[in-house]
């Protein structure tokens, strides 16, 4: 009788306690992230882009509908990041759309530029190819920016693409939304005067950049004229882009940038240092050291780039006519002056990006100094160095190309390793003129630098865009070879890290470790698993009856 009337107190002290666990939970949220990589942690860099947000974003996410099972997975960490962001801030409002459904939408977002991507779907020993849009296009204010949820890279697989891709969800997110949340307050100068590139050859990169930055063109040319102010003109920038200059620099143009550098701001050097000019009598090109009167200036930051150029097994092909009129066709040939960097470092600026296409590069030395330095793209360990002059007979060396191609390189030959074709340097820089007389006079001369950066790369070319007609195409693109590389992601990486005072960059950088099913094994074992998955939840369930129903006539009889 004793324990009859003691149960429903015991039920009402229950219901009592979950009562006051909820109040409780309503004034006290806190979650937990047990997994070994903290996938569902989001960084402070993240956390800090909708940190002040006060009005809604609200973000469509067009990975609905029935595809293949690894993007299901890509699908289910999206949704699992953006609870992450919602739970950070109810402000970010998500909903899950597929596009095939709505008449319109799949016509509405490629006009957007986000592009479907084709994937093969392997069932029952059959292979076809589905169409999906991996975007999300998050509205703040009014205003739609797209988010791209796909990374493509060469030579990987399915699921190799939507691991990278799982990645960098979390960066391209934050990305996304300090794109449309925090103003843009750094100012880029992209530096005219030495002939440089024009700007229908750098337009797609940069117009890609006016998303982050405030850009605009600066000429050297005053340096000869009034240096004083055109060097405090130019320290009104946080960075400075010089792409492929043609021209040697003068001293007062070199001290103006040695002195802007003391001054704390960050640089991006894209130099040929190998001139290649073409023979009008047998169509050969050949090549020169160019001469740009920077080797003295460099020297002082610890870094030399050779007037040389690296050849490498691991290269872009190019695309030779054979025939004449109708007849012809265009066929792939390896060339090994085109490059292909893909480090295996794990820098944020290069983490997870597509290999990096180089024409004509040449190799850059690393001196002792107080600098940091860090090789982000180098060319692989089957590379060889030309020296200058050299000449380039195209139908000769395709022909040595085929043969190393098919009997394999010359270990004598082939024998540079990894050639530096990208560096960065970091820290506090000596001035290039101090114990040296200067070349005009400041109020402040400085001969050490804030802390500061500056990545310097042995190619110019690695900026330029290509045309369709009078259509500049989006940089990276190989409209010969139909070929996509990671030459934009990387540059704006480079600039983003150069720049990057909330640490938004170091999110590449994390470490997210997904499981994928051998597909040989699951078509191998399906039937097994397929029993399993069956018959032992009811074997278990059958034992659980019988064992409780045994229990209960032990009990009660």
């Amino acid at each position: 009788m004793a324990a009859i009337k003691q149960q429903p107190k015991n039920l009402l002290l229950v219901i009592l306690g979950i009562v006051i666990l909820n109040i409780v939970g309503n004034y006290f949220y806190k979650r937990y992230d047990l997994t070994q990589d903290h996938r569902f942690t989001l960084s402070k860099a993240a956390k800090s882009t909708i940190a002040t947000l006060e009005s809604p974003i609200f973000i469509e996410v067009f990975l609905e509908g029935d595809f293949p099972s690894e993007f299901k997975r890509l699908q289910a960490e999206t949704k699992h990041l953006l609870e992450e962001f919602e739970a950070f801030n109810p402000n970010i409002k998500y909903q899950f759309v597929n596009p095939s459904v709505i008449e319109g939408d799949a016509e509405a977002l490629i006009k957007f530029g986000a592009k479907p991507a084709q994937v093969e779907v392997k069932e029952n020993g059959k292979v076809s190819t589905q169409q999906i849009f991996p975007w999300a296009i998050a509205t703040y204010k009014g205003r739609p920016i797209k988010i791209p949820l796909l990374k493509n890279q060469l030579g990987i697989s399915s699921e190799e693409r939507v691991q990278n891709s799982i990645q960098n969800l979390e960066y391209a997110f934050a990305d996304g939304f300090n794109k449309l949340v925090h103003p843009k307050k750094r100012k880029v100068a992209v530096i005219k005067g030495n002939g440089e590139l024009e700007d229908k050859y750098v337009v797609d990169f940069f117009t890609s950049l006016r998303d982050y930055y405030y850009i605009a063109p600066f000429t050297l040319d005053s340096a000869a004229i009034s240096p004083v102010k055109t060097l405090d003109q130019i320290k009104e920038f946080d960075l400075i882009v010089i792409a492929n200059p043609t021209e040697s620099f003068t001293e007062n143009e070199k001290y103006i940038l040695d002195q802007y550098t003391m001054s704390g701001g960050s640089s991006l050097w894209l130099i040929d240092a190998v001139e290649l000019k073409k023979d009008s009598v047998s169509g050969n090109d050949f090549g020169f050291g160019k001469e740009l009167n920077l080797t003295d200036f460099f020297f002082k930051y610890g870094i030399r780039v050779n007037p040389n150029l690296v050849k490498d097994v691991y290269s872009a092909p190019i695309l030779l006519a054979s025939g004449s009129e109708r007849e012809s066709q265009y066929n792939r040939y390896p060339w090994f002056y085109n490059p292909l960097s893909s480090s295996a470092n794990n820098h944020p600026i290069v983490t997870n990006i597509e290999a990096v296409k180089f024409e004509y590069a040449s190799s850059i030395d690393t001196l002792p100094n107080s600098l940091k330095k860090t090789v982000l793209l180098s060319s692989s360990p089957i590379s060889k160095i030309v020296g200058m002059p050299v000449e380039i007979d195209i139908s000769k060396e395709i022909t040595k190309n085929l043969t190393i191609v098919n009997e394999g390189p010359s270990e004598k030959e082939y024998n540079a390793r990894e050639i530096p074709l990208s560096i960065l340097l970091e820290g506090s820089f000596p001035s290039a003129y101090s114990n040296r007389i200067k070349p005009f006079k400041i109020a402040t001369d400085l001969s050490k630098s804030e802390p500061t950066k500056m990545v310097v790369i042995s190619d110019g070319s690695i900026i330029i865009n290509q045309f369709q007609g009078n259509r500049p195409l989006e940089l990276g693109f190989d409209k010969w070879t139909n070929a996509f590389y990671g030459n934009k992601e990387f540059l704006l990486n480079t600039v983003n890290y150069l720049l990057d005072d909330s640490g938004l960059i170091n999110i590449r950088s994390k470490e997210i470790s997904v499981p994928f099913l051998d597909p040989q094994k699951v078509a191998e074992q399906r039937i097994v698993w397929q029993l399993v998955n069956i018959l032992l939840p009811l074997v278990l369930l059958a034992i659980f009856g019988l064992g409780f129903t045994y229990l209960r006539k032990q009990k009660y009889t």
